[in-house]
């Protein structure tokens, strides 16, 4: 009985964020709310979609997402081909987390990797894409994400790493901080290494072939 009463408040606790961030109320991650609570940096100004450059909305469906648009919070095809992921050269598995995976587990879920996170972070993708327009969700994204240590969110990983704001990104610069998604605290966009400007490149390179119609 304890632990069904635990999952019921979990669950509405979830809801509940849900709607605030759906009205009112500019999301925090969970990682910048315990850097928060533990009076660690963040930077972080959130900004609306129209206020981020095109250039980074499809160099992220390109890195991290290609079929941002089709699928309905879960790549099925991806997660059946993700069966024997590689690994780069930081150690982190590419795996099929969708964009909305990602955006679910930044919001509402711990960002450490366990198997018991993925079969409640599935579900609730699910749930975001049925509730939030693609658009949202990518805006969403794009201000939680981690840039670096402590620097959350387009606007200020675009002052940080290039001193200019996100609606002036280019291409490159685009692709540099799309290169850094999926290792933050590794990689720096303005210093890349051989491998991240090889992979920022492959990035850069795919942007005008990807579908990001449903995030305009």
């Amino acid at each position: 009985m304890h632990h069904l009463k635990s999952i019921v408040v979990f669950i509405a606790s979830l809801w509940g964020l849900l709607l605030v961030y759906n009205t009112f109320l500019p999301p925090i991650s969970t990682l910048m709310m315990v850097r928060v609570l533990t009076f660690r940096h963040v930077e972080r100004q959130y900004v609306p979609l129209k206020r981020i450059s095109p250039n980074l909305v499809r160099a992220a469906i390109a890195g991290e997402d290609g079929r941002f648009c089709e699928h309905r919070g879960v790549d099925w095809a991806a997660m059946r081909n993700a069966v024997a992921e590689a690994v780069d050269e930081d150690g982190v598995s590419g795996g099929a987390s969708t964009i909305t995976m990602q955006t679910t587990k930044n919001l509402f879920l711990w960002m450490r990797f366990s198997y018991l996170r993925k079969p409640i972070e599935m579900p609730m993708a699910m749930v975001l894409d049925a509730l939030w327009s693609k658009r949202l969700i990518m805006e969403r994204y794009l201000n939680v994400a981690e840039f670096g240590r402590g620097v959350f969110g387009a606007e200020a990983a675009a002052r940080h790493y290039f001193n200019t704001s996100a609606s002036n990104l280019g291409p490159r610069e685009a692709s540099l901080l799309a290169a850094m998604l999926p290792s933050p605290i590794r990689r720096n966009a303005a210093r890349p290494t051989p491998f991240v400007s090889r992979y920022a490149s492959s990035i850069e390179r795919r942007m005008n072939q990807v579908d990001a119609s449903c995030a305009r």
